[in-house]
């Protein structure tokens, strides 16, 4: 940079501060622009995380056949518009209005509600909907290629204005896991294991896509049908995350923490990759991309929870282990004959099982965990924490689930026919291809 171009840079800089001395001058004005930050700050990790359902829609759509392609990227758009109305309605209320320690009783359509930040209420709503959302979106892709469309909008709304929240109300609005020192910092357990579970239990309800499993005990492999596709959704998914974790601070006030936060999430999500090409690649002799893939959202699930409690080394560690696991919950699930076309439950079911369980372990008191996890002295206290609430958020998540899913079933069914499924849930659901004037071979 020459002399001439840094005069003008430092006047043009020195123009931009002086209207803001007089407000740094004032103590209540310096007050109101922390406030806006932060505000900006949860907006911007909102519209970040809203972002990520573009990467699950392209995850799930690359990791299932062309011909249901419209089907997935419309239940995945529908999950969101689902998600805002309901968590609008009832979510917020159940999950962060005052009531017990089960659930929220007040703040129905956002009437007389309060934000649960010190940011305003329709900013930490619109992240709090996001999340939802997310954890909405999870079911699709374990239910792909054989779900009727208008039950999994009956599913959608429920488990966005009426299971995750309370949940979120037992972790996050002041309900009884919180009471008793539980943490999920950014919702390993709250989002992602709830949504995963929820996959898993409608999974095994709708039973296997035809000619998966063969008679014979062989396992017919579906291959996805755009892998540059789900590449591309991996990528917008870790990018969103960096939304996702540190925008869970809500407040800009500690970078220290934010950027702990955001290194932890990259190098989870980096292990999770290479642990798990390694060991696909062990097993079936080929380091297949998709298990990478599907590797890298492990790390990033795990380390939700405990991001902001632990070292990078940790994360590393979380992340390579998530890495490992959601391989073999993979193959596990073909051995027991359940059909995840995507991996949900291994990916956001196991691994947000792990990553909540691991604060127990690696979480540090001296990042702001109440007590020291097992590594660091602080014995079981803090794991046996982590351990019962996880263990009450699938509980809860397979009863309710569970319920809602079969009377479904038992109403207007959840399965689509034989012939649909042949043909296509693009063409049998919506009568719209997504890819038109290409002959399609399966």
């Amino acid at each position: 940079m020459n002399k001439l171009s840094f005069k003008k840079g430092g006047l043009t800089a020195l123009l931009l501060l002086m209207p803001l001395s007089g407000i740094w001058a004032d103590g209540d004005d310096l007050s109101e622009v922390i406030a806006g930050l932060d505000t900006f700050w949860v907006l911007m990790a909102a519209f970040m995380v809203f972002f990520m359902q573009a990467g699950f829609g392209m995850v799930e759509a690359g990791f299932i056949r062309a011909k249901n392609t419209t089907n997935i990227l419309t239940k995945n758009f529908l999950d969101f518009c689902m998600a805002s109305l309901g968590f609008f309605v009832f979510g917020y209320a159940l999950m962060f209005g005052k009531g017990n320690g089960f659930l929220g009783l007040s703040g129905w359509f956002l009437i007389g509600a309060e934000s649960a930040a010190d940011v305003p209420l329709f900013a930490f709503w619109l992240f709090q909907a996001a999340f939802c959302g997310a954890a909405a979106t999870i079911v699709a892709g374990g239910m792909a290629e054989r779900m009727k469309f208008q039950a999994y909008l009956i599913y959608s709304f429920l488990i966005s204005a009426f299971i995750y929240p309370v949940i979120g109300h037992w972790v996050w609005g002041g309900g009884w896991l919180a009471s008793i020192g539980f943490n999920d910092f950014a919702g390993s357990g709250v989002v992602h294991t709830t949504g995963g579970v929820a996959a898993l239990i409608g999974t095994i309800l709708l039973k296997p896509r035809m000619g998966k499993y063969r008679p014979d005990g062989t396992i017919k492999m579906i291959a996805g049908h755009n892998i540059p596709l789900a590449s591309l959704g991996v990528f917008i998914l870790w990018f969103g995350w960096f939304g996702f974790n540190p925008g869970s601070t809500l407040s800009v006030g500690d970078g220290n923490l934010i950027a702990r936060i955001a290194i932890n999430t990259n190098l989870a999500a980096a292990a999770g990759g290479i642990t798990a090409m390694i060991t696909i690649w062990m097993v079936s002799g080929k380091p297949d991309l998709s298990m990478a893939l599907n590797g890298a959202l492990a790390g990033l699930v795990a380390v939700t929870a405990p991001c902001a409690f632990i070292d990078p080394w940790a994360a590393i560690v979380i992340g390579a282990i998530g890495g490992i696991i959601v391989v073999l919950a993979s193959i596990g699930l073909d051995k027991i004959r359940i059909d995840d076309p995507v991996g949900a439950f291994p990916v956001h079911g196991v691994n947000g099982i792990w990553g909540t369980i691991s604060i127990g372990i690696f979480g540090k008191s001296a990042l702001g965990l109440p007590s020291d996890g097992l590594l660091y002295g602080g014995g079981f206290s803090q794991l046996g924490i982590q351990l019962l609430g996880i263990i009450a958020i699938i509980s809860f998540v397979l009863v309710t689930m569970g319920t809602i899913f079969k009377v479904i079933d038992l109403t207007i069914g959840l399965r689509v026919s034989k012939d649909e499924e042949n043909l296509g849930l693009d063409i049998g659901e919506h009568g719209l291809e997504s890819y038109t004037g290409f002959q399609i071979i399966e």
